[in-house]
């Protein structure tokens, strides 16, 4: 994750894909990223901070888990030292051997996506390390059917998402492979020159991925990552644009972000607090971790850096609220297992997805002639996208309190303001005071936070 250029724009030999896009993405809202892959075995990085945010050294100290093959390689960051005194310097490719998937169990985990409210689901098929989650051609035996789990756990995550009637995305890693084009270590987040290949060797085999990828899953999102190498951005038989039209001629309703260098996208993406710029106008979609890395990492286990139930509701529901989409990562253990931190705040999604998942799933933001969002207490404003509804998410604390809406009261209905439950819920006391309206929100037994609705007008 992370080296992106969010001041890219089209260039006019792509302009034949945009079109807009599909109905399914913007109104699915949320989809589950998963980071999975030989970086969890050791499952360690510092925990520094949110990717967006001022650290100093973030390469020497990074938090991403995933990006240990990189920080153990630059002399005198904590992964080296880690890596010497713990791993006894060990060649990274031994935990390919060392990862064996033995508790992972698809059909369980993608139950919990879709109890927690997701549209789509996107594991990694290759990340940096350049190690294939499926035969990846060119790849020899370093992908997990030859070595390691001994499966191809992009198939086993494809048939598990599409039985649970999920949409399908797969992430790969085009514009860095540490392994089959390696340009050294990156250490300076501000000086990436030379950091990625850039030449005709690794476009075909980057390019070979992507091809099989589409053909063997049918996916409806390719999520690339770190640009693309130059040599196939220009018109000529190695252009991105063969591979974008192979995508679009097998799933018309396919969709693609914004990382692929130069090339093309469906939709922009932010992560964690960096391009937050990009946040507007055409779709869009914030990814994140429920910790501080994508891949996991063991000492975020016992600290308290991971989304809460509440915190997630909370994330989602401002990222709606501002019309785009949330991509939540998870990143299993070694054995496949979701570890509890992480499996703790889907839960809490999942229990508050019960009765309120239409304030956010098919949902669209409220205009701001109509209502705007509080901060005190938090609240964030959402509409149906089938019957109009309104609603007002507030943050209670778990408390019965009046609640001062920003809301014009001339554009919704006093007479029909209940709390949102999946059996109609009870009505509550609404009166239009100042400009705004007073609501009593009552105490649902729960921190996470409640939804008002007020009937289509």
């Amino acid at each position: 994750m992370a080296m992106f250029d969010p001041s890219a724009r089209r260039p006019a030999r792509y302009q034949q894909f945009v079109r807009p896009a599909p109905a399914w993405f913007p109104s699915a809202r949320f989809g589950v990223f998963v980071h999975w892959g030989a970086y969890s075995v050791p499952a360690w990085a510092i925990p520094l901070g949110e990717h967006g945010t001022a650290h100093d050294d973030w390469f020497l100290r990074n938090p991403y888990a995933e990006w240990y093959m990189n920080t153990i390689r630059i002399p005198g960051s904590p992964a080296a030292a880690h890596q010497r005194d713990v791993w006894h310097g060990a060649p990274y490719d031994a935990f390919l051997d060392e990862w064996h998937a033995e508790a992972f169990d698809p059909a369980g985990m993608i139950e919990l996506f879709a109890r927690a409210g997701a549209g789509y689901v996107v594991p990694t098929t290759k990340h940096h390390d350049g190690i294939a989650l499926w035969d990846a051609p060119g790849t020899g035996d370093r992908n997990t059917v030859h070595r390691g789990p001994r499966r191809d756990l992009v198939r086993e995550f494809e048939r598990a998402t599409r039985a649970a009637g999920l949409r399908f995305g797969v992430y790969y890693s085009g514009g860095l492979d540490w392994h089959a084009a390696d340009t050294g270590p990156i250490w300076d987040a501000d000086d990436d020159s030379g950091a990625r290949p850039l030449g005709i060797e690794y476009t075909r085999y980057a390019n070979a991925h992507v091809h099989d990828l589409i053909d063997r899953y049918r996916p409806d999102v390719l999520w690339g990552d770190i640009d693309w190498p130059d040599a196939g951005k220009p018109d000529g038989p190695d252009s991105f644009a063969h591979v974008l039209e192979h995508f679009y001629a097998a799933n018309p309703e396919g969709v693609v972000n914004d990382r692929w260098g130069t090339t093309h996208w469906d939709f922009r993406t932010s992560e964690y607090q960096a391009g937050t710029d990009l946040e507007g106008g055409e779709p869009w979609e914030n990814c994140r971790g429920i910790g501080l890395s994508f891949g996991y990492n063991r000492l975020e286990d016992d600290l308290d850096v991971a989304l809460d139930g509440p915190g997630a509701v909370r994330h989602l529901a401002d990222v709606v609220s501002r019309g785009g989409n949330l991509l939540l990562n998870v990143g299993p253990d070694a054995a496949g297992r979701i570890p509890a931190p992480q499996r703790a705040c889907l839960e809490g999604l999942a229990a508050w997805m019960v009765h309120n998942r239409r304030a956010v799933i098919g949902a669209d933001p409220v205009p701001t002639e109509v209502a705007r969002p509080g901060s005190a207490p938090w609240v964030r404003w959402t509409q149906d996208g089938e019957d109009g509804s309104r609603y007002a998410i507030v943050d209670t604390a778990g408390t019965a309190i009046d609640v001062d809406l920003d809301v014009a009261p001339d554009r919704v209905r006093l007479d029909d303001v209940r709390l949102l439950r999946a059996d109609g819920g009870p009505r509550l006391d609404a009166a239009a005071v100042g400009d705004g309206l007073r609501v009593r929100v009552p105490s649902t037994g729960s921190t996470a936070p409640v939804v008002v609705r007020f009937g289509r007008r």
